[in-house]
């Protein structure tokens, strides 16, 4: 499964309709979900969209290759969320003797809660991705600061429950605790056990992935930066970085000072584009950095996204699959010492990070990493559980947080 991330604008759409086709035309069962609210896939892919069509699937006629297609399902994330709610408002208790149940909450104000829509899209996503009818799921993703809150949303819904109300406090609720309180207990156990399988998928770094599209202007790129960082820390697989509208290289333009201003134009700004893309391939350090060049025209169809597909993949390599999945997540190592006088180092890949976006605190067993606009809250490895930290700081792209044992708790 691969999600789809950009700046609004930049034609993620367009990239993530172009990856289906090619995925289409190799002969693999493709389906492409839509979670961005303003739904252009069928826009992007001119096909008609069918009245009520919102949460079905629908073939895409003519995309398949040998064996395979391509499916399409633009999933309206709050209709879903209300069906979901009134079906759990079905359990509310009613009727005479529960005056109690006027204190809960109309299933239909819980649509405007933080995150509910988010949650619920990605549990659909992800039961569609277990479900084994496709070979490729896509996620046409919002917006990037909404896409990053999508990838987030799980594991801040699962803490908080546990936070505010532990499971083991809801499971010790005995026969004489009112029904309301029963329902409520009920209720969060489904929402956090809704979170399993969608934190799952995510941290499988063999079957998940981002492809990141950037447009190749100074401003896109540092917003990318800021992702990039925001990816690495969350744990999630950045399969590669999409520069999409890029000028072709026109080699009878020798340079941007001379000739009509429209081919001025078209030099400098081919220039800077390449620039743009030149430095943050460097900087990505074997991160695959991909070229979708501007055709000139809307690639708008299965025939000009199959151009773009074309410019974008060179031939025999697959579209979605990168060696990203080989490289290693958080790590410990012990550097110094025995017993007491250990030093250990927790190693945390931090990729492109500003260092002032960086804060970092401690809660118990969980270390709390913030960097490039998220947090992530990070459960300490047993042996760390047993120290004290002792400093902190970024080496080579990582943040590096040292750890000494404490005495008092420390095995002798």
């Amino acid at each position: 499964m691969q999600f789809v991330v950009g700046k609004g604008g930049v034609g993620k759409t367009t990239v993530a309709a172009a990856t289906a086709v090619a995925l289409a035309r190799t002969g693999s069962r493709v389906l492409l979900v839509s979670l961005d609210q303003a739904h252009s896939v069928s826009d992007v892919l001119g096909t008609a969209r069918r009245p009520g069509a919102d949460d079905a699937v629908r073939d895409i006629e003519g995309a398949g290759g040998a064996g395979g297609g391509l499916e399409v399902l633009e999933l309206d994330t709050l209709a879903l969320l209300q069906r979901r709610l009134d079906a759990l408002g079905a359990l509310a208790p009613a009727g005479p003797g529960h005056d109690h149940a006027a204190a809960l909450p109309d299933p239909a104000e819980l649509t405007s809660l933080p995150g509910a829509q988010e949650l619920v899209g990605l549990a659909e996503v992800t039961r569609l991705a277990n479900g084994g009818d496709w070979d490729v799921l896509l996620v046409d993703c919002p917006a990037t600061a909404d896409a990053l809150r999508l990838l987030t949303v799980a594991d801040l819904v699962a803490d908080g429950v546990e936070r505010i109300w532990p499971r083991h406090r809801r499971v010790t609720l005995g026969q004489d605790t009112p029904q309301w309180q029963l329902l409520t207990a009920l209720l969060a156990d489904r929402l956090v056990e809704s979170t399993v399988p969608v934190r799952a998928l995510l941290a499988d770094r063999s079957r998940t992935g981002v492809r990141l599209v950037v447009g190749a202007q100074s401003v896109a790129a540092a917003e990318a930066r800021r992702t990039v960082t925001a990816l690495a820390l969350l744990g999630i697989r950045l399969d590669d970085v999409v520069f999409n509208g890029v000028l072709p290289q026109d080699d009878s333009i020798v340079d941007g000072e001379s000739g009509a201003p429209a081919v001025r134009w078209y030099a400098r700004r081919a220039a800077g584009q390449r620039a743009v893309v030149a430095a943050l391939r460097e900087e990505l350090a074997g991160v695959p950095v991909l070229v979708a060049h501007d055709p000139g025209d809307e690639p708008v169809g299965l025939g000009p996204l199959g151009a773009v597909a074309d410019d974008l993949f060179a031939p025999g390599t697959d579209p979605v699959r990168s060696d990203e999945q080989t490289r290693p997540g958080p790590t410990v190592e012990l550097e110094s010492g025995v017993g007491v006088d250990s030093v250990y180092a927790l190693h945390v890949p931090l990729p492109l990070v500003d260092p002032a976006s960086i804060t970092l605190g401690r809660v118990e067993d969980d270390l709390l990493i913030g960097a490039a606009g998220v947090r992530r809250r990070m459960t300490l490895a047993s042996v760390l559980r047993r120290c004290h930290t002792d400093s902190a700081g970024l080496e080579g792209g990582e943040l590096v947080v040292r750890f000494r044992p404490d005495p008092q708790v420390w095995p002798q």
